[in-house]
């Protein structure tokens, strides 16, 4: 189709991970090209994440699904997880999520709730980066992750400091590509919607609480659709 097709639980939460992390990196003096980021949740959205972030400079993406780590080893991968192991867990580590999360500098959850535990958070690197957006009860609660020793905490919800979810995303980004008459929506649209929702961010307010903005901002929707539509453009998607 010569539309924008794009899936918000899907695309727009990636984008949103990638705006909170671009965010999280600065307040951590990190590089995405030095990360070890675990992806708990290898489905639809978990995949998703992993791609926009490989395209934002991340080496060192380790997927694991509610039977462990996605590795070389297993036998029971989908079609998808196979073709994500080409660009995934380098060092092929298998186990379980404590395995996986072992010296990791981020982790990611789009899973089930419960399933970070406080060791585990307290076997990853210094200053970890924790954001469990399971709903509505995340993988680790904020407190008992900070408990651990993570450096900033996100959730899916909006009663916790730095809620990233979707909502952030997908309003300001459909209204860039209609505003253009887009024919769809491609990587470099997503990046930009996310180095937008990132500088919604300023650097006198950026803090471990506030990585993100918050939904309710009516400026954010604007922002990140005159960026995701000057995307469209550069790519030469738009129809205007």
């Amino acid at each position: 189709m010569d539309i924008p097709v794009f899936h918000d639980d899907q695309h727009g939460t990636a984008i949103v991970v990638l705006a909170a992390l671009i965010n999280a990196n600065k307040i951590t003096c990190r590089k995405f090209e030095d990360l070890k980021i675990v992806m708990n949740g290898a489905g639809s959205a978990g995949i998703a994440i992993t791609k926009l972030l490989q395209l934002a400079g991340a080496k060192n993406v380790i997927l694991v699904d509610s039977k462990g780590i996605v590795s070389k080893s297993r036998d029971n991968l989908n079609d998808m997880k196979i073709k994500m192991l080409v660009s995934t867990n380098p060092e092929n580590l298998s186990g379980g999520l404590a395995d996986a999360v072992r010296d990791a500098d981020i982790f990611i959850g789009v899973s089930k709730a419960g399933l970070l535990s406080r060791e585990m958070v307290e076997s990853m690197a210094k200053d970890p980066i924790i954001l469990a957006m399971a709903n509505p009860v995340p993988e680790i609660m904020p407190e008992e992750a900070k408990a651990a020793g993570a450096r900033i905490v996100g959730t899916g919800r909006s009663d916790f400091p730095n809620q990233v979810n979707n909502v952030l995303g997908f309003p300001g980004i459909f209204r860039g590509a209609l505003d253009v008459r887009a024919r769809r929506i491609d990587d470099s649209m997503k990046i930009a919607a996310a180095e937008a929702l990132a500088r919604c961010v300023t650097d006198d307010e950026l803090c471990e609480e506030f990585i993100i903005p918050n939904p309710l901002d009516k400026s954010v929707g604007e922002k990140v659709a005159a960026a995701v539509a000057n995307a469209a453009v550069k790519a030469g998607l738009a129809r205007v």
